[in-house]
């Protein structure tokens, strides 16, 4: 079992609910459809009643029968149209259960992704995309499959009620023995409660295993090509799709012993009330109508008590996946803001006072940390891996939060500024930019959704006089492809800086892409960045010399501490650590050495 369930366990944001808030916050879904679950109600009643006369009238006509009077016409009629009025009822119920339903789920799914896109980035770096999808997409489905049966077990129960007192007024005794059985029932359906729930929880993870699986491999499929490891993700999918199909062969197990067992129980009930009632026949105690008459009712009567009692087990399952939609929507951002103050044109003065900040316990990046940043000023962040670069723009964009300290914007604090209307005035680009599939001109008004096509050209021929855009087959209108894949590195970097210029940020951050560019595509995104530079304060993490050279101020970093700041010049000078960074990563992109490593020895 325990090899089964590995790496099955809940996620940090998890909770576990009881069965009452489940079904409080799931009835709070079914609240603005009140009118449809109320003719629906009405319907599963009238059915139930439909189906309930049905053996009072055999029953008459068999009393009829006894004695010696012809077959009631009336009653063939009856019935028919008993026939005809149930199957409008049913359609009309089913048609409007299935209405609310899908809106239920779809409405449950749009929280679930509303939640997820409004979390943190820490939040999509510690939890998997695939399980993220999976809670969305396949938890929701389930829980309106569970509702479904829901609806069904709901015109039984109507149908149970009915026929008990139909039962009463045809034998007291007998119908007090078949009260008896029913708790019995009862009890071994909640035996199966916590087992059923347990096992579809499990399921639903190991099937959220399986879409992690499929969307790792299907976004990393070039780099497994290009290492020839078909075979080895092939194998690793195969693990954790082998893992589901144990893991719900298991739960088909539990549930499809639901049933046998409880129609097992009612059979055994049914048999001794029919030897009783035998009995009781020859007696004279119970007239033979009535004795058939009981033994169809109760027949009848079994059917919705069993299921009423298998649905406890399999709601249980539904609960579990409603439960893992409920800890998405309910899972807690770490960025939290203090207050929602209005955020008007800024300034871009950026001040960090004495800020700590740290992925976990272990891992300490900054520690009092201090930098104030003017307004309109360039400032070019560099150092070795881990010095802490990343994690300064990460903080300004409010992408994760930090533990001590103070960051303001324009003398206020970061945490009480309304977040959508700040992140508005930030223009941020990725050291790998990302494009959605589409076209050029589509990506670019990303940002900026108002901007025409001519703005949008406008804008983009500023950049070198838009000699990139002349090397694309269409223009702004060139198809990207999946993920930019149509476009080369350089010309990604370039839509991604056209679309933060159409924007006109106040605020600038760039983590600026380590791949080699020609020097065409490199003069043309120094000009982008210049463009976008003259307007805004921004904050680089430089890996072009060009970049390093063009900031107004170079922060050395060290350990998540400054340790040195200054012009290119004035640093060079000072032969420090920036020295060394600059032999080690920007030497080779100077004119001067690419000569020098030309000429012949």
């Amino acid at each position: 079992m325990a090899a089964m369930t590995r790496g099955l366990g809940a996620e940090k944001y998890d909770r576990v609910y009881s069965d009452s808030d489940l079904v409080k916050r799931i009835l709070n879904y079914f609240r603005p459809h009140k009118t449809k679950v109320i003719i629906v109600t009405i319907a599963i009643f009238l059915l139930a009643a439909s189906g309930a006369l049905l053996p009072i009238l055999i029953a008459s006509s068999l009393n009829s029968g006894t004695e010696g009077s012809a077959f009631p016409v009336w009653l063939v009629i009856l019935v028919f149209f008993i026939g005809i009025a149930t199957w409008a009822l049913s359609g009309i119920r089913r048609y409007l259960s299935a209405q609310v339903i899908a809106d239920v789920v779809v409405t449950m799914r749009d929280d679930a992704f509303d939640a997820a896109i409004h979390q943190d980035l820490s939040f999509f770096d510690e939890y998997s995309t695939g399980r993220i999808v999976s809670r969305i997409t396949s938890d929701t489905q389930d829980f309106g499959e569970v509702v479904t049966i829901a609806m069904d077990v709901i015109n039984q129960l109507a149908v149970a009620f009915i026929l008990i007192f139909v039962l009463f007024t045809i034998d007291v005794r007998l119908t007090l023995a078949v009260l008896a059985m029913t708790p019995i029932v009862a009890l071994v359906a909640l035996a199966f409660r916590r087992l059923a729930r347990d096992v579809t929880r499990q399921s639903s993870r190991a099937l959220a295993e399986v879409n992690k699986s499929i969307q790792e491999a299907v976004s990393g499929i070039r780099v497994a090509k290009n290492f020839r490891q078909e075979a080895a993700i092939y194998d690793e999918f195969m693990q954790v799709n082998n893992q589901s199909y144990s893991i719900n062969i298991r739960r088909a197990f539990v549930l499809s012993n639901i049933f046998p067992t409880l129609n097992a129980l009612a059979g055994l009930g049914t048999a001794m009330l029919v030897y009783f009632g035998g009995r009781s026949t020859v007696t004279g105690a119970i007239s033979i109508a009535a004795w058939y008459l009981f033994i169809t009712t109760v027949d009848r009567f079994w059917f919705p008590v069993t299921n009423l009692s298998a649905f406890w087990s399999q709601f249980q399952a539904g609960l579990a996946s409603t439960e893992r939609v409920f800890g998405l929507i309910d899972a807690e951002s770490s960025v939290t803001q203090t207050d929602n103050l209005p955020v008007e044109s800024l300034n871009g003065d950026i001040n960090f006072d004495n800020v700590f900040f740290r992925y976990s316990n272990k891992e300490q990046i900054l520690n009092g940390f201090n930098l104030h940043i003017l307004p309109g000023e360039s400032v070019a962040l560099v150092g070795h891996t881990g010095a802490g670069k990343s994690s300064i723009i990460k903080l300004i964009a409010r992408f994760y939060e930090f533990q001590e300290g103070r960051i303001t914007v324009d003398g206020r604090d970061i945490r009480t500024l309304d977040l959508i209307a700040y992140r508005k005035q930030l223009g941020i680009v990725s050291q790998v930019p990302f494009l959605f599939a589409g076209t050029v001109a589509e990506n670019i008004r990303y940002a900026c959704p108002e901007a025409s096509d001519e703005h949008i050209e406008q804008m983009a021929r500023k950049i070198g006089n838009g000699e990139w855009l002349d090397t694309l087959p269409d223009g702004i209108w060139s198809d990207v492809g999946e993920r930019g894949s149509r476009l080369s590195m350089g010309q990604r970097q370039l839509v991604a800086l056209t679309r933060v210029l159409v924007q006109q940020p106040r605020i600038f951050v760039l983590d600026e892409a380590t791949a080699s560019v020609d020097p065409f595509t490199e003069s043309q995104i120094q000009h982008a960045l210049d463009l976008i530079m003259a307007n805004s304060t921004a904050i680089i993490i430089a890996h072009r010399l060009s970049t390093v050279r063009s900031a107004d101020r170079i922060i050395v970093l060290k350990k998540g501490q400054i340790i040195e700041e200054g012009s290119h010049r004035s640093l060079m000078v000072e032969g420090g650590h920036y020295a060394e960074l600059y032999d080690t990563y920007f030497r080779h992109q100077s004119p001067h050495s690419a000569q020098a490593m030309e000429r012949p020895r």
